[in-house]
């Protein structure tokens, strides 16, 4: 039977070859397309650029090739975007044009083929997904109600850590601890639930799926099956996995929270102060018939995945440079002493007040973005860039990264110092209003989530800095910040172990 398909798919391969190179002879005439690295026939660029198209490495082929260019892998069109003017045209020139989402298998699987909000394409169910989850989760309104939550949950980690004795002496990987806090921060906004601790049995089995979501989807090693479709009978396993890890964490979802708000009632009042949750809000609109079931699971899927994780992971990088600009934590300590008076804890209102700890979250945002080529867009139908033909659904990425640490855009881009974003660029905000700095995207795909994540940044980096000094562990003079990325994620590639001794007012 194996020796059937092998034989089955070299004969496709030379069949695709044969056809691979008839269309680029035709295309070449018909198109203009952007430069490029020479492709071959089946594999395109692959071979050639590997798999790992982290921002970096494709940071080096802008300089090579150009601010746009063009990689195929293999049946794939990639048009990579490095500038600022170029960004502008596909996040909000041609916003419409290029506002599509480009899938893969693995996400497929996870996202029901785009039942979710964030890899759906651009259309009414996309506008749809979008209007229903604004209300309840991405509004001023929204931090109000709950900032007051994200604060005692921070209280809590603060807590935590001076009631653990390793702490200020050997140290302690901190990351866990937030990660508990960040789950509670969006549960208590999606369901008024909450864990009560690292040990709950919940709580580990949602972290377990969850981590095993993010491990499978962002892994490259499902690559050659989607660049090479007539390769994906070799990709059976991998997918059979994916597809048990994602029904038995929707089935979690429905069994202990989905299900937990429909049979309460969701005129109710749910919480000490008669707010009703998001899971209320997104149930009525099940109930009007303007969504389905799954596409209640898939918004519950994509604030697991986009909000927890994500805001954890620039979290983890900002406590990351604090412990090694140790000058950069002084002055975060001295201006919360300053302005708010020593001891007294910093609350979200407060973060107007303190410039130099919102530059320290823009900075972490500017040299650590989290999504660095943005979530991918795709457009549905043949367009132009930069004087270019784009081939129909293509996948766009826009390199977020480099726009950000650009030489030729930025002062000595590669060194951590908040006080450029008070200096030379003080107009410049992490809402897009300055195409070089995109950690959020801009335009009609934005990610919506940073009206949540910019105060819990602040809240939670200021809390910690205010309360402990923060150290590398004995032995040590600064802690790895080696990256690792995903197949569009960046985080930090160990957790690192974080020294806090309490400190006295």
């Amino acid at each position: 039977m194996d020796l059937l398909l092998l034989e089955k798919t070299l004969l496709s391969l030379f069949l695709t070859a044969v056809v691979a190179i008839t269309i680029s002879k035709l295309r070449g005439k018909r198109f203009k397309l952007p430069p490029g690295p020479i492709p071959v026939p089946v594999f395109g660029n692959w071979l050639q650029v590997g798999d790992d198209l982290n921002h970096r490495n494709l940071s080096d082929l802008a300089k090579k090739f150009g601010d746009i260019f063009l990689l195929r892998m293999g049946q794939r069109n990639l048009v990579v975007v490095s500038s600022p003017e170029l960004a502008k045209e596909v996040l909000h020139t041609q916003g419409v044009e290029f506002g599509s989402r480009t899938r893969n298998v693995v996400f497929d699987i996870f996202t029901g083929k785009g039942q979710d909000m964030v890899f759906t394409v651009y259309g009414e169910h996309w506008r749809k997904m979008r209007r229903i989850m604004t209300v309840p989760f991405f509004t001023n309104k929204v931090v109000q109600q709950h900032r007051s939550g994200w604060e005692e949950e921070a209280a809590c980690v603060v807590e935590d850590v001076k009631n653990n004795p390793e702490a200020s002496k050997t140290g302690m990987v901190i990351r866990r601890r937030l990660q508990l806090m960040m789950y509670n921060n969006m549960y208590r906004i999606m369901f008024h639930r909450r864990f009560e601790s690292l040990d709950d049995p919940l709580f580990l089995k949602l972290r377990t799926l969850n981590g095993e979501r993010s491990r499978l989807a962002q892994s490259f090693e499902y690559n050659y099956g989607d660049f090479i479709p007539i390769l994906r009978p070799f990709l059976r396993g991998y997918l059979k996995i994916c597809k048990e890890v994602k029904e038995t964490r929707l089935q979690l979802f429905k069994d202990y929270f989905i299900g937990d708000r429909k049979n309460f009632g969701s005129t109710k009042a749910t919480d000490n102060e008669g707010l009703k949750s998001a899971m209320d809000h997104i149930v009525d609109a099940q109930k009007k018939g303007e969504i389905n079931e799954d596409n209640v699971l898939y918004i519950v899927e994509n604030i697991n995945v986009a909000a927890i994780e994500t805001t954890l992971w620039s979290i983890e990088w900002g406590l990351a440079e604090l412990v090694n600009h140790p000058e950069v934590q002084k002055k975060v300590q001295q201006e919360l002493d300053t302005v708010l008076g020593p001891g007294v804890q910093v609350t979200e209102p407060d973060l107007q007040k303190l410039p130099y700890l919102q530059a320290v979250v823009k900075e972490v945002l500017r040299l650590r973005m989290a999504i660095p080529l943005l979530v991918p867009h795709m457009n549905l139908n043949e367009a132009k860039l930069g004087g270019y033909d784009i081939p129909a659904e293509s996948k766009v990425l826009v390199n977020a990264w480099w726009l950000a640490n650009n030489p030729s855009h930025w002062k000595n881009p590669e060194e951590f110092r908040p006080e450029r974003f008070l200096e030379e660029e003080s107009k410049v905000e992490a809402n897009g209003n300055d195409f070089r700095f995109l950690p959020f995207g801009v335009g009609r795909r934005s990610c919506p989530g940073i009206i949540l994540a910019l105060p819990i940044l602040g809240i939670t980096l200021g809390r910690l800095a205010q309360n402990f000094e923060l150290c590398p562990p004995p032995g040590q003079s600064k802690i790895d910040t080696s990256e690792k990325g995903g197949q569009f994620s960046l985080h930090i590639l160990k957790h690192s172990t974080i020294v806090l001794k309490e400190r006295s007012f």
